[in-house]
């Protein structure tokens, strides 16, 4: 998947609510496929359980976290 793809697709998952931020670093994430789990630790390093995350060390899931952290801590 290219870089721009995972970008729009982890935009629509913030967008549409499909990721909940529950304690300690850990998110779930709805993806088309199924659910997620997404850890991000204290460094803003993210990992996600998701097979393509796996495969290729990023996803649309882990992408997501990162740009809900982001967008909490501008507002």
């Amino acid at each position: 998947m290219s870089v721009d793809r995972m970008v729009e697709k982890a935009k629509k998952l913030v967008d549409s609510g499909r990721v909940e931020r529950l304690m300690g670093g850990h998110y779930n994430v709805v993806g088309n496929h199924g659910t997620y789990s997404v850890v991000m630790n204290n460094k803003g390093e993210v990992r996600c359980s998701c097979p393509g995350f796996r495969s290729r060390w990023r996803c649309s899931h882990s992408l997501a976290v990162i740009l809900l952290t982001m967008k909490r801590r501008s507002t």
